[in-house]
């Protein structure tokens, strides 16, 4: 697949600073890769893309995101297969996604004919960026914000789109400590939490902070109404095993439809795995973990892929479940999820969006 119909003015950088990346050792989201695509909206148009060195902008402190926060992401990964091509996994997936973040954050629809050559142009250029390595990815952070110079509680007229990328490795290095969250919430029914917006993100820190400080590393989110129902762990989808059934929340207004999730659910169907979506009660959980029948739980998500949760704190206790290695569902997905991202393995879904070098 390609996209033919515009190609996107490009400056490149005099020299590129691929040296300061060491393959065998990348930290997450640190360092980034040589160029970003730019285009913004005005005078009601998505205008002007440009592919341009990546580096710093400048913005007025009257910039509306800032105060604001009209800004909206989304997050893809890249690979390489053994013939050297690009994969892109599910791009226009995130793409829609983008835009119906953007509806809702009253941000206008950005074209698809930007969104995909812009991908493709800028992969093209920074292809020697997309690691060889096992276990890694190039990660891929398009993002929408407002920057009209006004202070005044309305949407902007103007946006920025933005496409920069970083090599990455694995998001969390260990199995997960997480914990049922009693009071906090992470999004209540008719606001924008089916969104990935940027106010999500942060109003989500501080009862984060909270638990990490106990010794845990991620949150289960609970439903604004009651906190009897599961929705989301930290900033994923999450799953659990219980009698053989994979069981996780059914996206809502409340819950992002994650594309991880859909993957993940899509290939366990394909293996015959019963799975079910519908709520998920905190009460289900503990009696199943008491019954010795919560095989498994994990999270999913773009960064992690399938992040795997150790022990689930709740109510006072540890609930700790059985050893990650011999989770054959989740490991079992993980691992055909992978192979199809670098193409080891069929496609069968048409989730693979393949740019030759």
């Amino acid at each position: 697949m390609s996209v033919d119909t515009l190609t996107i003015p490009t400056q490149c950088v005099p020299q590129s600073r691929i040296s300061e990346l060491d393959f065998n050792n990348i930290e997450f989201g640190k360092i980034f890769a040589d160029h970003m695509l730019v285009a913004d909206y005005k005078d009601g148009a998505w205008q002007n893309p440009e592919i341009k060195p990546y580096g710093n902008m400048s913005l007025s402190p009257a910039t509306s995101a800032l105060h604001y926060g009209q800004a909206i992401f989304e997050g893809m990964k890249a690979y390489k297969n053994a013939d050297g091509d690009i994969l892109l996994f599910r791009p226009l997936d995130n793409f829609k996604r983008l835009n119906i973040s953007g509806d809702r954050m009253c941000i206008p629809e950005l074209p698809e004919e930007i969104f995909m050559q812009g991908l493709e142009q800028l992969l093209r250029l920074d292809a020697a960026w997309v690691p060889p390595t096992a276990g890694c990815a190039l990660y891929i952070r398009p993002f929408i914000f407002a920057t009209d110079e006004f202070i005044g509680v309305r949407p902007s007229s103007s946006y920025r789109f933005m496409v920069f990328s970083c090599p990455v490795g694995a998001y969390y290095g260990q199995p997960l400590r997480v914990a049922i969250e009693p009071n906090y919430v992470r999004s209540a029914e008719g606001g924008a939490g089916y969104a990935k917006a940027a106010g999500n993100y942060g109003a989500a820190l501080y009862p984060a902070r909270k638990m990490q400080e106990r010794g845990y590393h991620q949150l289960i989110w609970t439903d604004s109404r009651e906190h009897k129902y599961i929705e989301e762990s930290g900033t994923m989808n999450v799953m659990f095993v219980i009698d053989d059934r994979i069981v996780t929340p059914a996206v809502s207004t409340t819950i992002l439809s994650g594309i991880t999730r859909d993957s993940v659910l899509q290939i366990a169907r394909d293996k015959g795995i019963p799975v079910e979506e519908r709520k998920v009660a905190v009460s289900e959980i503990v009696e199943a973990h008491k019954a010795g029948k919560l095989q498994e739980a994990f999270g999913t998500g773009t960064a992690a892929t399938i992040a795997q949760i150790a022990t689930i704190h709740y109510n006072g206790e540890d609930m700790d479940l059985p050893a990650i290695e011999g989770r054959e569902i989740s490991n079992g997905i993980a691992a055909e999820l992978d192979r199809i991202k670098t193409g080891q393995a069929p496609d069968p879904h048409s989730w693979i969006y393949k740019i030759s070098l």
